[in-house]
């Protein structure tokens, strides 16, 4: 007599022989050019040359890769037909539009990452149908504006990523409808004026990052609208003072970043209404002075190190507040010289002192720790609203002027004494003469490029005491003088890209000591020598790429120990100059692309193995690479890049430990055993490399990674693969309890194990393979199919 589940298998197979094949053929189906793990529901179609998306990828994607393609344009409805989506990657896929209507259907859609394409806009409505956005990446676009409403249909986003594009201003309600985003980022753009109303209704938002911008003041008001900020980042921009005036209200604010600016003064009340600031950082600036603050009474971390501070008795108020608000803090003296570098934290109030070795020495004491009159507060103020000289546009609110492009033969003189930035690029005066901006001695960025200008005269920038941001890229400069620079103490990026040099020039730097950021690209610059960079302490990073550098000489890099960029890319370099690394400790990012190395030797990277992240050989023309070139990098190496080259094979690297970035691609590896190694240590990686067989024919266009078939003849495989299979034999202890499910396995099939229930049982194992279980309990009630699973 037949048991239940005869029943079962009977009712079964009408459902199961015709809906069989078509599952199948839908969990199987994948687009030729992509990598589909059903089972998961993810699908990569990275670098495959696409220049639109597919059109064959299975329904149910819940996560689709698409990034290094051509795809240009994203034209409405692109992916209708992935109603499933969660995740969608579209980086570095050269896009430069985005049609209104382009996401419509991804209501399910977390995560859209369009970060490193060409996109200079975002229509109305590019972002329509996202409701369930959480994360959007705009990073590393070409974005000058964003309009009101862009973001209006991003209600539940949480994160907004418009760091690295070319923003100048901020409009008001630029972020309407972003009602539960929690961190803004906008750092790595132009900004210089935010509107009133800019942040208004982003109630939710807790960080904010500012920095790296041209903000010439604290924009107090704008800020304090998004008034649940926790954690706000306004380092490398060019305030010179902040003060209560500056009106910045945030009473849930509880870390502060302003590092890396120009303040020369901080009046004691400027974070009044900040009570509950915990940690606020003041590195890298100008201040020689400073008084107990007032207001942010849970202040307990204050960093000053970088900062050329005077410790004589007018600091002693400022340390005695210290020890008593108990706020811990860093920092060294800068003066008077017999405390010089002493920690500011190691000092007693009966060490700082004013000389008593004479009247007049003790007042020129007093004068220098003195705190400087907030910027607009002095008699200066009174003259600000001068008149503007003509053919130019001068904007008291903001405190630019400029005259860009209005066929200017000489340096134009009678801006308003107040003016930050000028902008006079694309004019034409070869010469800049002596005190050619008198009066300005609050300017903090001054624009020349695209003038024509062969020389700068002695005395040129005399009286830019407070110039941080000097322009004179795309001129026709071929040296400088020290006399020329000597105006700018404060100067702390200098743009001399595109000029004549022949040579670094050195000598005139030296009137930089504060010096941050020097550009030197597609000059024609044949070597980097021994003095070149004397006395550049505070040089972070150095940009000598598209020049005609053979050779760095040993030492030449030492002056700038605490160097964190190196770019010198498309050079004449034939090998990686290894000793001129020696002495830079802090280096983190090496671009050596673009050079005819050839060959990388023995440790070649081995005196920054400690502290580099980024490493760049691309397009260098490499054609080996020593088993012992990498040594000593690894502990912190976060990227290397070493696509276009020549290589044949390659190393296994496994030292490298902590890559979240390797390519491999654009090389013709040849796929034999001498490759083995690389593909063992390739298979234990989770990153996309890039790395295909370009020979042997038959194995032509392979995975390096992927390739198992190509080395399962080289000796050692089998072994290797015997090992792999012992080690993940579950152990003895587990044995009982597998023998238990086995057994219940098999009590569970013995109805179904000849004729057509076995066979019809066979089937749907081999149906499970493609399609999820869950899909199988959907259509079948679960007491049918449960006795043949």
């Amino acid at each position: 007599m037949a048991g239940p589940q005869s029943v079962s298998v009977v009712l079964l197979l009408p459902l199961l022989l015709p809906l069989g094949p078509t599952w199948h053929a839908a969990a199987q189906r994948c687009p030729q050019t992509c990598v589909c793990d059903n089972s998961r529901r993810h699908v990569a179609c990275r670098h495959q040359n696409l220049t639109e998306v597919p059109n064959a990828i299975p329904e149910l994607t819940q996560r689709l890769d698409l990034q290094g393609n051509m795809l240009k344009l994203i034209p409405p409805a692109a992916f209708r037909d992935l109603p499933y989506l969660t995740h969608l990657d579209l980086r570095h896929c050269q896009v430069e539009l985005v049609a209104e209507g382009a996401f419509r259907g991804l209501g399910r859609l977390l995560l859209l990452n369009l970060a490193s394409n060409r996109l200079n806009a975002l229509p109305q409505e590019a972002l329509d149908g996202l409701g369930s956005l959480r994360r959007l990446e705009l990073e590393g676009n070409l974005l000058e504006e964003l309009r009101p409403g862009t973001f209006g249909a991003l209600g539940a986003l949480a994160t907004l990523n418009l760091a690295h594009n070319a923003l100048v201003y901020l409009p008001a309600m630029a972020f309407q409808g972003l009602v539960r985003a929690r961190w803004l980022q906008l750092s790595h753009n132009a900004l210089s004026v935010l509107a009133p109303e800019a942040l208004a209704g982003l109630p939710a938002l807790r960080r904010l990052s500012l920095h790296h911008n041209e903000l010439q003041s604290l924009p107090g008001a704008t800020l304090s609208q998004a008034r649940g900020l926790a954690r706000l980042e306004l380092g490398h921009n060019p305030f010179t003072y902040t003060g209560e005036e500056d009106g910045l209200v945030l009473p849930g604010l509880r870390e502060l970043r302003l590092d890396h600016g120009a303040l020369q003064a901080l009046d004691p009340r400027a974070f009044a209404h900040c009570p509950h600031l915990h940690t606020l950082d003041l590195r890298g600036n100008q201040l020689d002075a400073l008084q107990p603050l007032q207001g942010p009474g849970q202040l307990r971390r204050l960093r000053l190190q970088g900062n050329p501070l005077r410790c004589d008795c007018r600091a002693r108020p400022l340390l005695q507040w210290l020890a008593r608000a108990r706020v811990r803090s860093d920092g060294a003296c800068g003066e008077p010289r017999r405390l010089r570098g002493e920690a500011l934290d190691a000092l007693r109030p009966s060490d700082l002192r004013c000389p008593g070795a004479g009247a007049e020495e003790e007042e020129e004491e007093v004068a220098a720790a003195r705190p400087r009159a907030p910027a607009g507060t002095s008699k200066e103020k009174a003259g600000a609203a001068g008149p503007c000289p003509r053919d130019c546009v001068c904007a008291p609110e903001s405190r630019h002027s400029g005259c860009e492009g209005r066929g200017l033969q000489v340096v134009p003189r009678g801006f308003p004494n107040d003016t930050q930035l000028l902008d006079l690029r694309q004019n034409h005066f070869p010469l800049v003469p002596r005190e050619a901006f008198p009066g300005l001695g609050q300017l903090v960025s001054l624009h020349l490029q695209h003038c024509g200008i062969t020389e700068l005269e002695a005395g040129a920038l005399a009286g830019l005491g407070s110039l941080l941001y000097l322009y004179l890229s795309d001129n026709t400069l071929s040296s400088l003088s020290a006399a020329s620079l000597e105006g700018a103490p404060c100067l702390g990026y200098l743009y001399l890209e595109r000029n004549r040099f022949l040579q670094v020039p050195g000598a005139a730097l030296r009137a930089l000591p504060s010096l941050f950021s020097l550009h030197l690209q597609d000059n024609a610059l044949d070597r980097l020598a021994l003095g070149d960079l004397a006395g550049m302490r505070a040089l972070r990073w150095l940009y000598l790429s598209g020049n005609r550098i053979t050779q760095v000489s040993p030492g030449a890099l030492g002056p700038a120990q605490e160097l964190e960029k190196l770019h010198l890319d498309r050079n004449q370099l034939r090998e990686v100059p290894t000793a001129a690394l020696e002495g830079l400790p802090a280096l983190l990012e090496l671009q050596l692309s673009g050079n005819p190395l050839r060959a990388l030797q023995d440790g070649a990277f081995w005196p920054v193995g400690r502290s580099l992240q980024h490493l760049f050989l691309n397009s260098s023309g490499l054609e080996q690479i020593s088993p012992r070139a990498f040594l000593g990098l690894g502990p912190r190496l976060q990227s290397l890049h070493l696509q276009k080259n020549q290589l044949q094979a390659l190393p296994a690297l496994p030292g490298l430990s902590q890559l979240e970035l390797i390519d491999l691609s654009g090389n013709p590896f040849h796929c034999d055993c001498q490759l083995l190694p690389l593909h063992r240590w390739l298979t234990g990686l989770n990153l996309h490399v890039g790395a295909a067989c370009a020979a042997p024919p038959s194995a032509r266009g392979q995975r390096v990674k992927a390739a198992a078939a190509v080395f399962e003849a080289c000796p050692g495989w089998a072994a290797r693969k015997a090992k792999r299979t012992l080690a993940a034999r579950p152990s003895a202890r587990r044995t009982p309890m597998r023998g238990r499910r086995q057994g219940a396995n098999k009590v569970g099939q013995g109805q179904v194990q000849g004729g057509l229930a076995g066979e019809l049982l066979q089937a749907v194992k081999q149906w499970e393979q493609g399609v999820k279980v869950v899909l199988f309990f959907r259509i079948f009630p679960s007491h049918q199919v449960a006795p043949l699973l």
